[in-house]
C-alpha cells in the first residue's frame, strides 16, 4: 500500500489497524518525508532502508507507541537524512462541497508574492486567493493531497473570516478531500478549521528538504 492509498483510506474513516505497529512505505517524491501517527499505529514515509527506520525507532528509550514522535527518533531522522524539521502538526481533513465559497475572493496570480512564494517551497499546483484581511493558499501537499491554509490579518480577527476562508478551501478543491495541518498550540487555528468542519485524523511530523 502506498503512502497516497493510506491517506485516501483516512480521509475516508478508514485507519491502519491500531495495533501498535509502524508502517514504513517509500516517499512520492524527493521533497517529501516525514511521520504520520494515527491511532496505535504509525507510517514512516521515507527512502531510507526500512531496517534503519526499525532499529532507530527500537533505539529510542520511551513508549513505544510514542517513539515514532520522540524528539530522538525525529533527530535521528534529521541527522540520517539531512533534512530540518519545524513542528508536529495536527492533520485534519474535510470533504469537499458544491457550490460557490461563502464570500468573495480575488485570486493572486503573481508567482513572486511572497505568499505564493512560500507555498511553493512546501507544494505544487498553488493557488492563491485573497479577501479583505485573510489569505487562503491550495496546493498539492504530501503523497499529492489537496492542502489548504490561511492567514488573516490581526485587525480583523474574531469576526468568523479564518472559518470562512477555510470553509471556502472546501468549495475550490477539484478532489474528494481537503487536507490542512495546525500546530496543537496554534488553539485559534485549531479551533478554526475545527469549527468549519475539517476532522482530525492524526498527527504528522514533516522532513524538510535541504
Amino acid at each position: 500500500m502506498s503512502l497516497r492509498d493510506i491517506l485516501d483510506a483516512a480521509a475516508k474513516g478508514v485507519f491502519p489497524p491500531p495495533d501498535g505497529t509502524t508502517t514504513v512505505v517509500p516517499q512520492m517524491c524527493a521533497r517529501d518525508a516525514g511521520v504520520i501517527a494515527f491511532t496505535a499505529h504509525t507510517v514512516v514515509f521515507t527512502d531510507e532502508p526500512e531496517e534503519w527506520v526499525r532499529e532507530a525507532l527500537a533505539a529510542v528509550d520511551c513508549d513505544p507507541l510514542a517513539a515514532s514522535m520522540n524528539a530522538r527518533f525525529l533527530g535521528a531522522f534529521m541527522d540520517r537524512t539531512g533534512r530540518a524539521h519545524d513542528t508536529i502538526d495536527l492533520l485534519t481533513v474535510a470533504s469537499a462541497l458544491a457550490g460557490p465559497p461563502p464570500l468573495a475572493l480575488r485570486e493572486i496570480r503573481d508567482r513572486e508574492h511572497p505568499r505564493v512564494a512560500r507555498a511553493l517551497t512546501h507544494r505544487d499546483e498553488v493557488r492563491v486567493w485573497e479577501a479583505d484581511g485573510g489569505v487562503l493558499v491550495l496546493g498539492r501537499g504530501i503523497g499529492g493531497r489537496p492542502e489548504a491554509a490561511i492567514e488573516v490579518d490581526e485587525g480583523v480577527r474574531h469576526r468568523g473570516l479564518g472559518r470562512q476562508l477555510a470553509v471556502a478551501a472546501r468549495h475550490l478543491v477539484r478532489d474528494e478531500f481537503v487536507w490542512s495541518q495546525q500546530s496543537p498550540g496554534n488553539a485559534r487555528s485549531v479551533r478554526v478549521f475545527g469549527a468549519a468542519g475539517y476532522r482530525a485524523v492524526g498527527s504528522e511530523a514533516l522532513m524538510l528538504a535541504p
